[in-house]
């Protein structure tokens, strides 16, 4: 058995989705367990390029079964328009698409809801796809999973309770117009008659080919927007960790036998809250205009600035991560010098209840003003790039075992 799970350790938008397909090949299963479709996962084939939503974002290896989990929250109108898109590269991809019975489904008042709360009273810089309400009803008990609409009497008692208890805050607290409750009702049954061949027991099914299959398990945000550990209360609403695998998929500990931690060459942020090393100046200006940061959910600009070694060390103790899988590097090839944060002036390490207090340190060295994008040879990196990535192997303490040069799935140096 060598199962993997890959983990972001900065604040999501790590480049997760290149690095599950990069491993992909080598594997059968790619489980998807927590989040929904505010993940924005991209995967390119040469010009073309795919953003997985809610969907594991390997399933483009034609090997590869996709599960998506228990522990996420599951829009069935995105997932329909995803599977559309994705049948351009393989018709028959809905046949390796699994879907945990057990998913908590996002309605369409939870979407309602998180728009107007966005938009009015608690800003924190969501997506407005309806993720966090949705995964506030779960923690509730009064939320409805997928495997609730194959029994239409138990799903028309529960929604009309919760179409009732949601149009009063409509109305009452935002002056918004009423849902439909029968709309809603035929809608979602609709739902439930194209979802049948997809859904399944994750568990059951995991625990059945664990001894035989290869498995990867794929986060869909990073470590800083765990609902625990990250900087609360800019988060998200489920566990990013590597424990959430087992959560979200129901299987036990002793299946997580390797953690990759994947983290950017720089440091991005989509949405309000901390960060320790924006830069709004020249330097996240560029950043962001030479790594086309923007949310591939949403298209916001992402804030921008140097590497955090202490973010990232972080990251990597809570869930266990001891190689490091760095993205983008290739985009550092513009600049004259780089900036790595090694520590704060105000701290001894990264706190997330002071995170936007934190005063960092930075050291600086030479670029190294080179395209990197062929390079396949650890060796043939420019000595610069080579001490760049030396500096984060001392102040993170892990091993950086490999390099994204590029966009492409072959664009990785593996070094040994």
């Amino acid at each position: 058995m060598n199962n993997i799970t890959i983990i972001g350790l900065q604040w999501g938008d790590e480049g997760k989705g290149k690095v599950v397909d990069f491993f992909a090949p080598e594997f059968d299963i790619n489980c998807r367990f927590q989040g929904g479709p505010n993940a924005g996962h991209t995967v390119w084939r040469g010009k073309e390029k795919f953003v997985f939503h809610q969907i594991p974002s390997g399933v483009l290896n034609k090997n590869i079964t996709a599960v998506i989990g228990a522990g996420c929250v599951f829009d069935p109108a995105i997932f329909f328009e995803e599977i559309e898109q994705l049948k351009k590269f393989d018709e028959e991809i809905e046949k390796r698409i699994k879907i945990s019975k057990y998913c908590h489904l996002i309605m369409p008042y939870h979407i309602l809801l998180d728009k107007i709360k966005e938009e009015t009273t608690q800003s924190i810089g969501t997506t407005k796809k309806g993720i966090g309400i949705a995964y506030e009803d779960k923690y509730a008990r009064i939320g409805i999973r997928v495997g609730d609409l194959f029994y239409p009497e138990v799903f028309e008692k529960k929604l009309r309770a919760n179409i009732s208890r949601k149009n009063l805050i409509l109305m009452d607290i935002y002056q918004a117009e009423p849902l439909s409750d029968d709309e809603i009702f035929e809608r979602f049954l609709e739902y439930g008659e194209k979802l049948k061949p997809f859904i399944i027991d994750d568990s059951v099914f995991l625990s059945q080919v664990m001894k035989e299959k290869r498995i990867i398990f794929e986060g869909a945000q990073g470590t800083l927007l765990d609902i625990d550990f990250g900087t609360y209360p800019y988060v998200t609403a489920s566990h990013t960790i590597a424990g959430g695998a087992c959560i979200g998929l129901g299987v036990s500990p002793g299946y997580i036998n390797r953690i990759i931690g994947v983290a950017k060459s720089y440091t991005t942020r989509v949405g309000n809250g901390p960060l320790p090393t924006e830069d709004k100046g020249e330097i996240g200006e560029r950043l962001r205009s030479l790594g086309s940061e923007y949310g591939a959910t949403t298209g916001r600009p992402r804030r921008c600035g140097p590497f955090d070694a202490s973010v990232v060390r972080y990251a990597a103790r809570i869930s266990g991560a001891q190689e490091l899988f760095l993205t983008k590097l290739d985009v550092l090839k513009e600049f004259e010098k780089i900036k790595i944060a090694v520590g704060y002036s105000n701290a001894p390490e990264f706190d997330p209840f002071i995170a936007d207090a934190l005063n960092p340190v930075y050291e600086e060295i030479p670029g190294f003003k080179r395209d990197i994008s062929r390079i396949r040879d650890f060796d043939d990196l420019p000595v610069e790039a080579k001490e760049y990535i030396k500096l984060i192997e001392h102040y993170t303490g892990l091993n950086v075992k490999y390099i994204s040069v590029g966009s492409q799935p072959d664009e990785v140096v593996i070094k040994n």
